[in-house]
C-alpha cells in the first residue's frame, strides 16, 4: 500500500439546535470583529437570527447561483469598503461559493453554517463563472477556517430540493472512488458517506420535520466533501461543471440526474470501486442501490426537465472532452459522451446507454463486464 493523503485543518461542530451560539464562539475565537454575513435574499432573516450576537458590519445577500465573476467582485469590493474581518456564510453551496471568492483574493477567514447537502464548506475547491465558462481551482485560502453543523437550519429546506442536495452529495462520494487523487482514506469516506447519506435521505423524505435524517444528511455530506476535496474532480463532477457554467443548469439537479450514467459508464472498468459502493449501499451492485434510492425518494430524471436542450449535447459533449480525468478507469470518446448526455436528456434506464446489451437494474443483476476491456479500459 503506497500513497499520500493530506487531511485539511478545519474545526467542524455538530450543534443540534444551537447555531447562534456556535456562530458566536467560532467568530471569537477567530478574533474577529467587523464580521460580514453572506446569505441568499430568500434566507436572510434566517442568516440574522444565526449570527444575532456576532459583530456585523454588512449583511451582503447577493449570492448567485455558479457564483458569476461579477458578483464575485461586488461582493470583495463591500468587505474591502467595509473593513471585514471575517466572514459568516449561511446557505448552501452559492453562498459558501462567494464567500470563498472573497476569501480566495483577501485571504479572510470563514465561518460556513450550511443550510443544504452541499458540502462546499468541507472542501478548499473554488469556483467562478465567466462567460459561459465555470472555472475551478483549489486554494487552502479558501478553505473556510470553522463549519456549525446545526440541523435545525435545515427545516426549511423542502423535501424536492433535500433530494437534489443529497444526491448532489452523493456522487461528491462516487467520484472519489475514482479521481485523480483518490486513495484509500478517500474511499472509506466516501463509503461511510454513501451510508450516511443513504440512511438519512429517505428518513428526510418521509419525516420533513424530523431532525435524526437531516443529521445523518449533514454527516453523509461533511464525509463527502472531505473525500472529495481530497480525491479531485473525478468525470461526473468534470461532466456538471460544463454542464452547469455553459448552460446555467441548477446545481444540485443536475448532479442528481447525470450521477447514475455516470456511475453505470465507469463501473465495468472499476470493479473494485463498484464493490465498495454496492458494499456501501447494501446492495448486489452499485447502480442497483443508486436506483433504489432514488426510487424511493423521488430523485429527478432527465436534464430535459431542467433547462438542458437537446440540441446542445454535441456541443457540451466537445467540451467535456476537454476536462475529462487521464485517471478515469474507463476510456472516454466523444460518441461515448454524447450517449450519455442523450440518456441523461431524456431520462432513459442508465444500463441501456451503452452498445453493449445489459440488464436492467430492476433485475438486481451486477452489472456484466465490459468483453472490450484492456489494461483498466475499453475498446474504441
Amino acid at each position: 500500500m503506497r500513497f499520500t493523503h493530506e487531511s485539511l485543518t478545519q474545526r467542524v461542530c455538530f450543534v443540534p439546535g444551537e447555531a447562534p451560539a456556535a456562530v458566536r464562539d467560532e467568530v471569537r475565537r477567530l478574533g474577529a470583529t467587523r464580521v460580514m454575513v453572506i446569505a441568499a435574499a430568500a434566507e436572510a432573516d434566517l442568516a440574522r437570527q444565526v449570527t444575532v450576537d456576532v459583530p456585523v458590519v454588512l449583511h451582503h445577500n447577493e449570492a448567485v447561483m455558479h457564483v458569476p465573476a461579477e458578483t464575485a467582485e461586488r461582493a470583495r469590493a463591500a468587505a474591502t469598503a467595509h473593513r471585514v474581518d471575517a466572514l459568516v456564510t449561511v446557505g448552501g453551496g452559492s453562498t459558501t461559493g462567494l464567500a470563498k471568492a472573497i476569501a480566495l483574493t483577501s485571504g479572510i477567514p470563514i465561518v460556513a453554517v450550511p443550510t443544504t447537502y452541499a458540502g462546499s464548506e468541507a472542501t478548499s475547491v473554488w469556483g467562478l463563472t465567466e462567460g459561459a465558462r465555470k472555472m475551478t481551482g483549489v486554494d487552502a485560502r479558501v478553505l473556510p477556517r470553522s463549519i456549525v453543523y446545526d440541523a435545525t437550519v435545515t427545516l426549511s429546506l423542502p423535501v424536492a430540493m433535500s433530494v437534489a442536495s443529497g444526491l448532489n452529495a452523493l456522487a461528491h462520494c462516487v467520484d472519489s472512488m475514482w479521481a485523480p487523487r483518490t486513495d484509500p482514506v478517500d474511499q472509506a469516506l466516501a463509503g461511510e458517506g454513501i451510508r450516511a447519506l443513504t440512511a438519512g435521505l429517505p428518513s428526510v423524505v418521509a419525516d420533513p420535520a424530523g431532525l435524526e435524517g437531516r443529521e445523518q444528511m449533514l454527516y453523509g455530506a461533511y464525509l463527502s466533501a472531505v473525500a472529495f476535496s481530497s480525491a479531485g474532480s473525478g468525470l461526473h463532477h468534470k461532466i456538471c461543471h460544463v454542464l452547469g457554467g455553459t448552460y446555467d443548469l441548477p446545481h444540485a439537479q443536475t448532479h442528481a440526474v447525470v450521477l447514475p450514467y455516470v456511475l453505470a459508464f465507469n463501473t465495468p472498468a472499476a470493479p473494485e470501486a463498484e464493490r465498495r459502493i454496492a458494499d456501501a449501499f447494501g446492495t448486489a451492485s452499485a447502480i442497483e442501490g443508486l436506483q433504489r434510492l432514488r426510487q424511493t425518494v423521488g430523485a429527478p430524471s432527465a436534464l430535459r426537465h431542467h433547462g438542458f436542450n437537446e440540441a446542445d449535447i454535441d456541443a457540451a459533449a466537445n467540451a467535456i472532452l476537454d476536462v475529462v480525468p487521464a485517471s478515469n478507469p474507463r476510456l472516454v470518446t466523444a460518441h461515448r459522451v454524447r450517449r450519455l448526455l442523450r440518456a441523461a436528456w431524456e431520462g432513459a434506464d442508465p444500463l441501456t446507454m451503452d452498445d453493449r446489451p445489459r440488464k436492467a437494474w430492476t433485475q438486481q443483476s451486477v452489472v456484466p463486464p465490459d468483453p472490450a476491456i484492456r489494461d483498466g479500459h475499453a475498446g474504441p
